[in-house]
């Protein structure tokens, strides 16, 4: 029985139609891909030139006349009610209405039209087709947060059994707990792992703590799936380690879908098929492939609400000789917003912070997790979560370190925690500036 697909047509998301869709996409030929982004691009900008009022005002201008001129979204634009937002005919009672989790300082509630939101779960079911994974009959051992307020967690979990899906909550990660997703694992056939690259990350520390393989305890396990979070590649070996299946990148956000999917040559593939993904310059001027920019993207059959060229707020690379059907993400570097400024007027990206000490710290063995955050232009404080205090030869090379590959003359305080705090969706910011 085809229970995902079930639940999606139940709530009046036709897949079936999605799915043929998105099958005609792939079918188009590679030398006449570039029209049919163009035609479809065109298409959705003068669509909601018709039918938005706001996104008119934004535009400028009632009349498309090149994309160059199409104005770049950010996320504070987005960042009034939903009813002013949204294109007719449709209403909230008539779209998918979802709310990012605000991991970039910008929270806010977009809808998707039905047939788009069923075009991004047709693209998830295809994706994970790659990797021997059927969303209809895969079980999925979920690494997520959910919802604290009744009804939103009752809704929560009532998806997760349709979809079949079985949540380990990330908002405890003690001992305790992993010893009982150990027994989750002993207990149950799980298909696959899903779910964020941190808390991924600190169950393989526990396991290799344990000197355990999951695989072991759970035969059936064939992937693990990493997502929302940055996955650096010494995690990566740790996971595939000590969970003894092989790790798959998945890059994403709610209100756009599925960005990027890594297949089993280490490619990761950019989805091509619904979404125009740019990479663009300070001045929105797009990027040859091999450079570094933003990361801008237009959602190409959500008439509900206009996501066009929208910069979802992270920098990125395009691999040298990606297609336009076939665009494939060399590198993706971070939040534009994840930078350090320094009092001399220096910017550093505040994942260099996060590399210089990551390595460090790892030596010690006993840290499972950290994060680090600016609280003034000259002060930095690093809070982990260890089974023992810094050394103060510990602290003397992280100082050293930050001072060679950062700045002198700067503060930096160390703060040992049992628990690190996670955002309201369960993620864990490692980076944070607080000026």
């Amino acid at each position: 029985m085809n229970w995902f697909k079930i639940s999606l047509q139940l709530n009046r998301f036709p897949i079936n139609r999605a799915q043929e869709k998105l099958w005609q996409i792939q079918k188009i030929p590679e030398d006449v891909y570039g029209a049919y982004l163009e035609e479809q691009s065109r298409h959705i900008v003068e669509y909601h030139l018709q039918h938005n009022e706001h996104y008119r005002q934004f535009y400028g201008s009632n009349n498309f006349t090149s994309w160059e001129e199409v104005p770049v979204m950010q996320k504070k634009d987005l960042q009034r009610p939903l009813d002013q937002r949204l294109s007719k005919p449709y209403t909230k009672s008539t779209c998918y209405i979802g709310k990012t989790s605000g991991s970039s300082g910008h929270p806010f509630i977009f809808a998707k039209d039905r047939f788009c939101h069923a075009l991004t779960w047709a693209e998830f079911i295809d994706r994970y087709q790659w990797i021997d994974i059927d969303l209809n009959s895969s079980l999925q051992a979920r690494f997520y947060g959910i919802p604290l307020d009744f009804y939103g967690n009752l809704l929560e979990r009532f998806k997760d059994r349709v979809s079949l899906r079985r949540r380990f909550n990330v908002f405890d990660l003690s001992e305790k707990k992993m010893l009982a997703f150990l027994e989750r694992f002993r207990k149950s056939p799980f298909d696959y792992v899903n779910g964020y690259t941190s808390a991924i990350v600190l169950f393989a520390k526990y396991l290799q703590k344990k000197n355990l393989k999951l695989k072991d305890l759970c035969p059936t396990l064939k992937v693990c799936i990493v997502t929302s979070e940055k996955l650096f590649e010494k995690d990566k070996q740790l996971i595939e380690t000590f969970f003894g299946v092989p790790v798959v990148n998945e890059y994403g956000a709610s209100e756009v879908g599925l960005i990027a999917f890594e297949n089993s040559n280490g490619e990761w593939i950019v989805n091509s098929e619904s979404l125009f993904i740019e990479i663009l310059d300070e001045n929105n001027q797009i990027l040859p492939n091999g450079e570094e920019g933003r990361i801008v993207i237009t959602s190409l059959y959500n008439k509900a609400h206009p996501m066009i060229r929208y910069d979802i707020g992270d920098t990125g690379t395009l691999m040298p000789g990606s297609t336009l059907k076939r665009p494939i993400l060399k590198k993706l570097t971070g939040r534009t917003n994840d930078v350090a400024k320094l009092a001399d007027g220096k910017v550093v990206p505040g994942l260099t912070f996060y590399y210089v000490t990551k390595s460090i710290i790892e030596d010690a063995g006993s840290i499972k997790e950290f994060v680090i955050v600016q609280t003034a232009l000259d002060t930095f404080k690093i809070e982990y979560v260890s089974e023992q205090e810094f050394t103060p030869v510990q602290v003397q090379r992280i100082l050293t370190a930050i001072e060679t590959f950062v700045g002198k003359n700067l503060q930096v305080e160390l703060e040992r925690k049992n628990i690190l705090q996670r955002n309201i969706s369960g993620k864990l910011k490692q980076f944070t500036s607080l000026i």
